[in-house]
């Protein structure tokens, strides 16, 4: 798939971040993009500036749902389905995502599933929604965002990391063993998955990991990280979540357009594998190097040492 130009293309969570970048961009090529989101006002907003920058004749719709509810994604493919007038779709942006989960020992049941549900289930949601219509097309693309914690199960060793990185390794996991299924069953249609460093989106804003942006969703976050949630109070918990939120997006070394174009040229390039950023390449190398070291205290030294050292 050389270009996108009159191709179909489905991104979940494109009401931020990279679904919304993806969607720019494809819509300036002249592809018919189709995307959702859990929040409506997001959606709107990325409506609005994908109408502005999309080519002439250029067809585009949203749809509000929860990734993580199967029936909410199978009532979207119905959607794109009805709304395009179509059976197929060309490209599978698999890509909403939230942080949050932490601890397996320590966090509740109910916060570490709603991350694992939403970064794990709304890829395989995703996947079953729509395969059908990319089995379909005459060519097609199932492109799965994972993150560097599909490489490195670890924010380092002051904090859990479990329930995203476990998510983030099946979506991972999944995407690689696509591969020789769709060239047995679909030969016609490839799988990518994408591995974002820091990338200057809002996942840390759109955490939900306890039903909106709620205080103890905002502490397991925090905790994640290492800060004393414990005597501090909900609004001070908030506040410093948004303020974290706020810096992880605005001071990322890779921008969410920048992410955007890497995966556009990766699909066009049919590269299964697509890292985004020189922490994530960096990190790549280093956990190959030594994969019995990668969690021993001293390795984030020595991968943000060659990071920083990198060409």
């Amino acid at each position: 798939m050389k270009d996108f130009s009159g191709k179909i293309a489905v991104i979940t969570g494109g009401g931020t971040g990279m679904g919304r970048a993806l969607a720019r961009q494809l819509v300036a090529e002249g592809c018919d993009v189709a995307m959702c989101d859990v929040s409506s006002s997001n959606l709107t907003e990325s409506a609005a500036v994908c109408e502005a920058e999309a080519a002439q004749g250029v067809r585009l719709t949203t749809f509000v749902c929860d990734v993580a509810n199967e029936e909410q994604m199978q009532a979207f493919a119905s959607h794109v389905a009805n709304t395009f007038d179509t059976q197929h779709i060309n490209l599978l942006f698999n890509n909403a995502g939230i942080g949050g989960g932490g601890s397996f020992l320590k966090e509740s049941r109910e916060q570490w599933e709603k991350t694992f549900n939403v970064c794990w289930g709304g890829v395989y949601n995703g996947a079953r929604a729509f395969m059908p219509m990319l089995v379909a097309s005459s060519e097609g693309h199932i492109i799965n965002t994972s993150s560097i914690n599909g490489l490195w199960a670890s924010t380092g060793p002051q904090s859990s990391h479990t329930a995203y990185s476990a998510a983030k390794f099946a979506v991972r996991g999944f995407t690689e063993a696509l591969i020789t299924d769709l060239r047995l069953n679909a030969p016609h249609v490839k799988a990518s998955v994408v591995f974002p460093g820091h990338v200057g989106t809002s996942i840390m804003l759109n955490t939900e990991v306890a039903g909106g942006n709620s205080a103890a969703g905002a502490r397991t976050l925090l905790r994640m990280m290492g800060h004393p949630v414990d005597t501090m109070s909900d609004e001070e918990v908030v506040a410093l979540s948004e303020s974290f939120g706020k810096t992880f997006r605005d001071n990322a070394p890779t921008t969410a357009a920048q992410a955007a174009q890497i995966i556009l040229d990766g699909v066009k390039a049919e590269q299964w594998r697509i890292l985004i950023g020189r922490d994530a390449h960096v990190l790549d190398e280093q956990v190959r190097l030594a994969p019995e070291e990668a969690y021993e205290p001293e390795f984030v030294a020595r991968w943000i040492g060659a990071r920083d050292t990198a060409d």
